[in-house]
Order: C-alpha cells, then sequence, then structure tokens
C-alpha cells in the first residue's frame, strides 16, 4: 500500500514572519490631489474626460479610473473636439496648456503645485539671466515638462556627478541649479557638491526642490533598511520615487526588488527571510500594501509593526474651476 501524501504545510507551521512596514509610504498630497482632479472632473462634465499622460504612474490606479470614464492619451491631437482633458501630475511644457487655448479647449491641469513651484523657478532664474543646471533624469515626464518652461537652450541636464565634469560654461556665466522632485535625496547631494564645487558661484534654490514625501519615504526605508532581510517596493516601472526606494534599501545593504502587485511575489523569495519590510512609491494607493500583506500572511504568520519616522499632513487645494 502506498503511503499517503504528506499534508501541505499551512502557514501556522512555518516561522513567523516579521512584516515592517514603513511610513510614512504610498499616496502624497499631489497624487492624492491629480487622482481627486479626474474624478471631480468626470462627476461635474461627465465621461469621458481624457487624460493627458498617466495621471500619476500606477497602473492600478489608471485601470480604476479608465473604469469611471477617463481615457489616457500621450496628445492633446487624440482628445475629441468638445471634451475635457486633464494634465497629469508631473507638468507639462508651457506649448501644452498653449495648443488647448487655441484649439478652444477645456482642460484642467493636475500639475503637482510642488512641480509648479519649480517652473515658477526655472521662469524666474531666466528673468534674471542666468543658465540653469537640471539634475533629473532624460525622459522622465517631469524633466520634460520643466524644459518646456522656458526657452530652448537655456537649461542643460545633468544627470550624475560624472555629467558635472563635462559641462562647459565661461568664466563669466551666470548659472543657477534645479532638480527634479522625485530624485534620491544621497544621489543629488552629491551632484550639487560637484556643482557647487565646480562653479562657486551657482545660485541655489531657496529650498530644496525634492518634494517632501520623496525625502520622507527615502527616510522611511532608512529606517527600516537594518530590520529587515527583504524589501519590497510596491511600485511602478516608470514610477522615479519608487525606483529610488528600491536605491536607498540597496544602499543600506538590503536586497529590495519593485513590484506593482502582492501577485507578483514568488514564495521563494522569503526563503531565509525572517524580516521583510514593505513600503510604496507616491503613487500607490494602500490597497495595495494590504494586499501584500495578505499575500504574505497565506505563506507565513504574520507579525506587523509600522515604524513611523514623520507625520504627513500635507493637503493641495483643487483648481478653482472644480470647487466653484
Amino acid at each position: 500500500m502506498n503511503a499517503p501524501f504528506p499534508e501541505k504545510c499551512d502557514a501556522d507551521e512555518k516561522p513567523p514572519l516579521t512584516v515592517l512596514i514603513a511610513a510614512p509610504r504610498g499616496f502624497c498630497a499631489g497624487v492624492d490631489r491629480a487622482i481627486e482632479i479626474v474624478e471631480r472632473s468626470i462627476e461635474l462634465y461627465g465621461a469621458p474626460v481624457y487624460v493627458r499622460h498617466e495621471i500619476v504612474h500606477n497602473r492600478y490606479v489608471v485601470d480604476s479610473l479608465r473604469a469611471k470614464g477617463a481615457v489616457f492619451v500621450e496628445e492633446l491631437d487624440e482628445v475629441p473636439e468638445g471634451v475635457p482633458v486633464v494634465f497629469s501630475a508631473h507638468g507639462v511644457p508651457k506649448s501644452v496648456p498653449a495648443e488647448a487655448e487655441r484649439r478652444q479647449m477645456l482642460y484642467v491641469d493636475a500639475t503637482c503645485p510642488l512641480v509648479s513651484k519649480v517652473h515658477r523657478q526655472a521662469e524666474r532664474q531666466i528673468e534674471a539671466g542666468r543658465h540653469i543646471i537640471f539634475i533629473g533624469h532624460e525622459g522622465h515626464p517631469e524633466v520634460i515638462g520643466t524644459f518646456g518652461q522656458v526657452p530652448e537652450g537655456e537649461m542643460t541636464l545633468v544627470e550624475t556627478v560624472e555629467d558635472v565634469a563635462t559641462l562647459d560654461f565661461p568664466a563669466d556665466r551666470e548659472l543657477s541649479f534645479l532638480t527634479q522632485t522625485t530624485l534620491s535625496v544621497d544621489d543629488t547631494a552629491q551632484i550639487i557638491e560637484a556643482l557647487k564645487t565646480r562653479f562657486p558661484d551657482i545660485v541655489a534654490p531657496k529650498a530644496e526642490d525634492i518634494c517632501y514625501a520623496t525625502s520622507n519615504r527615502q527616510s522611511a526605508v532608512k529606517k527600516i533598511a537594518p530590520h529587515a532581510d527583504l524589501i519590497l517596493v510596491i511600485g511602478a516601472p516608470n514610477s522615479s520615487n519608487s525606483l529610488r526606494l528600491v536605491e536607498v534599501a540597496e544602499r543600506c545593504g538590503t536586497p529590495a526588488r519593485l513590484i506593482q502587485r502582492a501577485s507578483e511575489i514568488d514564495e521563494a523569495w522569503l526563503e531565509g527571510v525572517s524580516a521583510i519590510g514593505i513600503t510604496a512609491g507616491a503613487s500607490a494607493p494602500e490597497k495595495l500594501v494590504r494586499e501584500v500583506v495578505d499575500q504574505l500572511a497565506g505563506w507565513r504568520r504574520v507579525e506587523e509593526r509600522t515604524l513611523l519616522t514623520v507625520e504627513e499632513n500635507m493637503i493641495f487645494k483643487l483648481p478653482r474651476q472644480l470647487t466653484e
């Protein structure tokens, strides 16, 4: 007689798993505002409402809004006549609203106010006669939008300390620098130091451009990383701030993986892991965090702890056209 198959070991029979949840994590005030702008636009104008570019970089959020009546496109040419359009939280070049006005389109600007602040700083630096060195990632929508605030040739992009060494400006050229809002705090500090060493008279922004949410989430990862064997970052592959969270964890010596949904987690990742950290990029909703915890609880007995670094209470006002 054959021996019966052994029963599958359930979660309670495996070693417990400490789950360290970073706080703050997930949605920032700019993302909350952008999502609400799309939802209120649909309520006010009726579906469909078109959105130029992903409103935020998260597939779950985009799909949820699409189900409510949002249509996502890359250019204004794809927007039918007489239909409202929302500009994404990342900001757009000045040419985009100018084109919308030329075509008499109804548009709502969901640009994060902290990105708009960088746009205004760029304008002021050009008005003061300074060339701008912009620290950011080539091709990112925020970078494209910021470059589109000033005349062509008035801004130069640098991505690394090595890029700074290649800059060539006349000794009498007045310079300033600005940064993308979703960069690595540590990397950016090194680039700024290199710029100040190379160009001692370079003008810095009045306040740091990297947004509070980006800084806070990176600090939270630094707090949990020393206590975790693995960190899961919930975010999209095209989300700059989420990718930076992976880098921060790895620089702390803790392996990290970027995931969009709990279904992407491989149970094999938990082999030899007694403590796992979880965080979420600024465009990832809390529902996805709970989804990940539930997935882990299906494999192991979870002991959940939240490690708080700072409280966030930032709120941004909606555009007047949606509140009047």
